[in-house]
């Protein structure tokens, strides 16, 4: 119920942003038409990425949604870093188009016009972008939806952007100084091209299952809320991240001498321990390895007729501790 839930939202906030950003794109395409403001135009190239990212924002949201199947068995949840790269990779192209069209600007000059109009369109844009963003930046942190999440960076991004072109024509307003208005829009493609990169730099991380450092210590925290004796050791932790899901693996040494039984229900009651402290958005496997007599010294099972040497001390679990290998086979 919870995940419908999410996606419903979801949905919501990628329909409501698809539908703001084609308003935007309306808006200042009119003003570049009527100003000829290179800043405007940049602003609105801006824009034309902003409805062909969300656009695919919308469709990723719908996709993640489906469950696991046999062509995916882990889901479809990477298609949100596929997005958040495409979203990135669009605004990275939209800069190198703008500081295109300003350096032309600044050889060629252009003749502004209705800078008046073209500056209440602007500032009106830029007000609903930065209104937008913060909704959509939210909506993503409550639903841990890395897709709305860059794009509400995006729109805020967009929302800046307008903000640089509406002092940039005030400038030129002011002064009567139109070199300010091709200057801005290399302002602002400098600042959306590091915002491209950091989406492109993130999306990459994510396809490539790049350790997430906060999920693992999430997860090594509910492992100390749950260790008891028999958690003899733990290691070769991994944490894989498919969207909003996480699939958690690891390896845990329990006595030898339990039986099949008595083992798989251990396990069992492990799992459901962490996909609980995960609010249920994880998936966990957890693999059984039995305890070596190497082991004895970090055990603290006190009925073991097995033992081979005395308990010394538990070690300390920390992150750096648990993706490793176990230290009786360092």
């Amino acid at each position: 119920m919870h995940s419908q839930s999410d996606f419903h939202l979801k949905k919501q906030a990628a329909t409501i942003s698809l539908s703001v950003g084609l308003l935007m794109l309306v808006m200042k395409t009119s003003a570049y038409f009527l100003t000829h403001s290179t800043a405007i135009l940049s602003d609105a190239l801006e824009s034309i990425v902003h409805v062909a990212a969300t656009a695919m924002a919308l469709y990723s949201v719908v996709l993640s949604a489906r469950p696991a199947d046999e062509s995916h068995p882990y889901g479809h949840g990477k298609i949100e870093f596929f997005s958040a790269g495409t979203e990135g990779g669009l605004i990275v192209v939209a800069a190198l188009v703008i500081i295109f069209e300003a350096v032309r600007g600044i050889l060629f000059g252009r003749e502004l016009a209705q800078l008046d109009l073209g500056l209440m369109l602007t500032l009106i844009a830029s007000l609903v972008n930065l209104w937008l963003g913060w909704f959509l930046i939210k909506r993503g942190r409550r639903t841990k939806s890395l897709t709305l999440i860059a794009d509400g960076k995006h729109v805020l991004t967009d929302s800046w952007t307008s903000f640089g072109v509406v002092v940039g024509l005030v400038l030129v307003r002011l002064t009567g100084i139109e070199l300010f208005d091709p200057l801005v829009a290399i302002g602002v493609a400098v600042n959306i091209l590091f915002s491209g990169y950091t989406l492109v730099r993130l999306s990459v991380g994510g396809l490539m299952d790049e350790s997430d450092r906060t999920t693992l210590e999430h997860v090594v925290d509910i492992i100390n809320t749950r260790r008891t004796p028999e958690w003899i050791n733990v290691h070769h932790l991994r944490v894989m991240r498919s969207g909003q899901l996480a699939h958690v693996d690891f390896h845990l040494t329990i006595p030898f001498y339990w039986n099949v039984k008595q083992a798989d229900a251990f396990a069992h009651a492990i799992d459901a321990h962490l996909a609980g402290g995960l609010e249920s958005q994880a998936k966990v496997l957890t693999h059984l390895d039995p305890c070596v007599p190497a082991c004895c010294p970090m055990c603290g099972v006190a009925q073991c007729d097995h033992r081979t040497m005395e308990f010394a001390a538990a070690p300390r679990w920390d992150v750096q501790a648990l993706v490793g290998k176990p230290p009786y086979r360092q």
